[in-house]
């Protein structure tokens, strides 16, 4: 058997940042794997599909981490997509994927967990079993167990071959049940497939091998039929009561540093806007809050434990919380006491104000981010996008005279319904927050009596293509083709001549495939392994995105993707994830869709 330590010892000292591969960090958890009072230890494998910079910045990870080495006799470890450098090395040098905590292979462990983030972290799904030495397909492995979980499992067909069951909504209650339950089973050796059949009597659990699927002559679902009394549908599991859940006291703090390396407390789940094309925004409701004292002693228990100097509150929209300047002010009680900078992502452009602006300012040096997301009051209708040109300005002239001299704005382009007009309307937008930058500049200077210069205003503009998703009232309605996209694109940057404006896009084939697995069905399956077999991996990354080899993929497996992303669909059609039930109806989607096309 490799000596693995010794291996490594020898790869590390040839790769880029070697901290991410070694563990060791303040918070990390280890444990005996000798039986504790007759208990042997079961050990789960929490794998993030991506570098560790990226998944050590995921408030899910640190929940489900610290959650389940809370119990005494089970270990979680960290495990994540490693660079390319440090990938060669591994199948070089026969090192397979292992364990951050014990530096083990993961083959060896109960349960490999994968969450699922983003379509186009499939491939490395692949990657990292297939470096772990676990069988790809479910049906040729016996243990581990592979699970997912996370916003793509809400339509996690076209994974479903390579797991032996998915996790569908919010993970912190159903994680342990689950685990208890394969306990049992293991004492007796059973077959993994009796321990499927029972798990999927958890509210929760999605077994896919428990599921069969028809499909019509012209391609789409005919019929998704239950095998052996399997539960239909299955039912998203809901955290009732964030007061109660379960959050750590505790983070990892890594050695290197990592996209959002500070103390997180979650401030509420789920959003009221009801933004038609957001998944996020239907797939995590109800709306829920902490209470502020909640909130408070988590925040604060988080950074004395942790020695970070820099906290931030999350979730789909901060601003949103009930309280937020109460809320703010009992935060910064403590963080002024203790010199802790405070970072509110997700504000809203409505919801913005002078007191929020106050709270924040000291450490939001880099400039204000607001999504108006269209540039027409006629396609925010339609989107149900609640924010009117009055409330951009109004945010924008708080934050400018706040002596904010920089903003970014988000807009999506191909959104159903969208016209020239409101591609042009984007560019009336961006002037007018210049306009507004530069009339407060002239009322401060005018008040101050001050001669100085103002300084020159910095806009930035990301524009994304809209991906129709699951569980939206646009699920129904098709991608924009790659010719109109480009031809809006061009329409826009021939309107722009102010050069104080930057504008970057999306990549159009990136957010196609991204379309292409949101809404397909098993069948991508085939594709994505060919996928994976050509090359192709870490697609989430521009420069290692290779949209010939999936062209290629799809061919090869007799699929075409403009079935998935480009084609409207029927209200009658039954979709690939008609089965699970995230509490939304179908009539509810239809009714919103039709609301919104009604604004045309």
């Amino acid at each position: 058997m490799i000596d693995y330590k010794s291996a490594l010892d020898k790869v590390l000292l040839n790769v880029q940042k070697p901290s991410r591969y070694v563990g060791g960090e303040v918070g990390a958890v280890y444990k005996n794997v000798e039986p504790v009072r007759g208990e042997s230890l079961l050990r789960f494998a929490f794998c993030f599909p991506d570098t560790y910079e990226i998944g050590m910045s995921h408030l899910g990870l640190k929940i489900l981490y610290s959650l389940i080495n809370s119990v005494p006799h089970y270990w979680c470890e960290r495990v994540f997509m490693p660079a390319d450098d440090m990938y060669e090395a591994m199948i070089e040098n026969n090192i397979k994927l292992y364990g951050l905590e014990s530096l083990e292979p993961i083959a060896d462990f109960d349960f490999i967990g994968f969450t699922l983030q983003y379509e186009l972290t499939y491939t490395n799904i692949l990657a990292m079993l297939d470096l772990a030495g676990v069988p790809l397909l479910a049906k040729d492995r016996h243990y581990p167990i592979v699970i997912g979980g996370g916003p793509c499992a809400c339509n996690p067909e076209p994974m479903a071959a390579f797991f032996d069951l998915f996790v569908i909504g919010e993970g912190e209650e159903v994680t342990l049940e689950l685990l208890k339950l394969y306990e049992k089973f293991k004492a007796r050796n059973a077959e993994k497939e009796e321990f499927l059949r029972a798990a999927a009597n958890i509210k929760g659990v999605y077994v896919p091998s428990l599921y069969d699927v028809k499909y019509n002559d012209d391609k789409s679902v005919k019929e998704i039929v239950p095998i052996d009394s399997a539960p239909m549908p299955i039912t998203k599991r809901i955290v009732e009561d964030l007061d109660k859940a379960y959050f750590p006291t505790n983070f990892v703090v890594p050695f290197c540093d990592i996209v959002h390396d500070r103390a997180v407390v979650e401030v509420l789940r789920g959003c009221f806007r009801g933004c038609r094309f957001c998944q996020a925004g239907f797939i995590y409701r109800p709306y829920r809050e902490k209470t502020k004292e909640t909130i408070v002693s988590q925040l604060s228990r988080l950074c004395d434990n942790t020695g970070y100097d820099e906290a931030s509150l999350t979730s789909l929209s901060t601003s949103d919380y009930s309280d937020i300047e109460g809320l703010l002010s009992q935060i910064c009680e403590y963080t002024n006491k203790n010199n802790i900078g405070l970072s509110l992502p997700s504000l809203r452009v409505d919801k913005f104000s002078s007191q929020v602006l106050e709270k924040i300012k000291s450490v939001r040096k880099s400039g204000l981010t607001f999504a108006p997301e269209a540039g027409t009051q006629r396609l925010r209708d339609v989107i149900n996008k609640n924010v009117t040109e009055a409330d951009l300005e109004k945010s924008c002239r708080i934050a400018f005279s706040g002596g904010y001299s920089s903003v970014k704005l988000y807009f999506m382009v191909g959104l159903p319904t969208e016209t020239l007009e409101d591609i042009e309307g984007i560019i009336t937008l961006i002037e007018n927050v210049i306009e507004v930058y530069y009339d407060v500049g002239k009322t401060l200077q005018k008040a101050e009596k001050a001669k100085t210069k103002i300084r020159p205003v910095s806009v930035s503009v990301s524009l994304s293509t809209f991906v129709p998703k699951p569980f939206t009232p646009f699920e129904f309605e098709p991608q924009v083709s790659k010719e109109e996209f480009d031809a809006r694109r061009r329409h826009l940057l021939s309107l722009l001549n102010n050069k104080k404006v930057r504008i970057s896009w999306s990549d159009y084939d990136e957010s196609f495939l991204e379309a292409v697995l949101a809404r397909g069905d098993r069948r991508l399956s085939d594709v994505i392994l060919r996928a994976y077999k050509l090359g192709c991996r870490a697609d989430a990354w521009g420069e290692h995105f290779k949209p010939n080899l999936w062209e290629q993929a799809f061919a090869d497996c007799g699929v075409e993707p403009q079935f998935y992303a480009l084609r409207k669909r029927e209200y009658d059609e039954i979709m690939p994830w008609a089965h699970l039930d995230m509490g939304l109806k179908k009539e509810f989607l239809i009714k919103e869709n039709k609301r919104g096309l009604l604004n045309e």
